[in-house]
């Protein structure tokens, strides 16, 4: 059955994780037949390569970050700088909410609307959306959602959506434990499964992910300075991009590490990276259910990572396909470290597991979830 489609997010084009499963999803639902269209908040200012011009619409509600709303309280009451700014905020957001109002409410009854990140609502719920489907999601795990303002954000927009989507059962459970009766799961799918698998023949750990405090590099350069010296044939390889790049490089020149680790800029190239690598690691102190962790699984690159979310140690079978250490534990994470690279055995063992295994999470197979997801919301 072809249906619209609306996948809203907070921006269309920013470098990361869930613009590359926006486009993925978009691309997954247009090949099944579906009428797509992207929307996001804003544009951003560190963009996205997206692999192929869309064969779907894609828009921004606003040119750059919307302005933050800021409560007109003490000194800024009289602040005629203030009120002036406050009043082109409420302008850009009548203009937005009217662009987005424009698009939806056009839309046939029964068509449905993926928000793929909470912000959005505060646009959306400012709008008639009656006639149509809302879906939520959450592209993080229920502990790191519970540790900042999100949390309050799900609890006031979510109720209200048909159906809201954890990528996990357990944070789905979880989310159900703290009063919402409307929630479900959905796992991330796998985009590429490379035709030929890394040879795992270079002495490369690879990394990949934006440079932000969420993706832990301060951590992964800690627990490289504990490998490097009992590895001294080995590098590690970091791919990203992001603010906190100057304060990483000086970290690693402060510890010494500059003869062992290559800085390689963000790449359009996953898999080729990945070809590359050896083993791949992932110090995040907070996921959803990251696709970097399963690319490396589907080109047979074995994974050491921090145990930071359901997601993580649903996609990885600890012993079996990959080696995980507790969330922040740098002793653990360098041992799984030494421990791959240093059993050629071990390593190529996990490496072709991980490729097998990982294709639970298919294209196919997930696109077939989210057929089921919409024809049980139709009944």
């Amino acid at each position: 059955m072809s249906r619209d489609l609306f996948l809203v997010a907070n921006t269309t084009d920013e470098l990361g994780g869930v613009t590359a499963w926006t486009h993925q999803m978009a691309r997954l639902f247009r090949s099944a037949g579906h009428r797509v269209h992207v929307i996001g908040v804003h544009e951003s200012d560190l963009k996205m390569a997206v692999p192929e011009r869309p064969d779907y619409p894609v828009t921004a509600l606003y040119p750059s970050h919307p302005l933050t709303a800021r409560p007109m309280r003490g000194r800024r009451r009289f602040s005629v700088r203030a009120r002036r700014r406050e009043a082109r905020r409420i302008a850009a957001k009548k203009v937005a909410v009217a662009k987005l109002d424009a698009l939806l409410g056009a839309a046939p009854a029964g068509s449905v609307v993926v928000v793929t990140q909470v912000w959005p609502m505060e646009w959306l719920r400012e709008i008639d959306t009656a006639h149509l489907t809302v879906i939520g999601m959450s592209h993080e795990s229920f502990a790191y959602t519970r540790a900042c303002h999100r949390y309050d954000w799900v609890k006031r927009h979510y109720p209200h959506v048909d159906r809201w989507l954890a990528l996990t059962q357990e944070d789905a459970d979880r989310w159900t434990a703290e009063g919402l009766n409307n929630v479900g799961a959905m796992p991330n799918a796998l985009a590429h499964l490379p035709a030929v698998p890394s040879p795992r023949t270079a002495n490369v750990v690879g990394s990949i992910g934006r440079l932000a405090d969420q993706k832990g590099v301060d951590m992964l350069l800690d627990t490289w300075a504990k490998v490097a010296p009992l590895r001294p044939d080995w590098e590690l390889h970091v791919y990203g991009a992001g603010a906190d790049e100057p304060q990483l490089r000086r970290q690693c020149t402060e510890s010494g590490l500059d003869g062992s680790v290559r800085w390689l800029g963000r790449t359009d190239d996953v898999p080729g990276a990945l070809a590359t690598s050896s083993v791949f690691v992932q110090s995040s102190r907070g996921e959803g259910f990251p696709l970097a962790l399963m690319e490396a699984m589907a080109s047979a690159v074995p994974c050491a990572a921090f145990d930071c979310a359901p997601g993580v140690r649903e996609i990885v079978r600890d012993g079996e396909d990959g080696l995980l250490a507790p969330l922040g534990d740098l002793d653990a994470l360098a041992d799984r470290l030494l421990r791959l690279t240093g059993n050629p055995r071990m390593r190529d063992a996990m490496g072709d597991r991980a490729r097998v295994n990982v294709q639970r999470f298919s294209e196919e197979r997930v696109l077939e979830m989210w057929e089921d997801l919409f024809a049980l919301l139709e009944r």
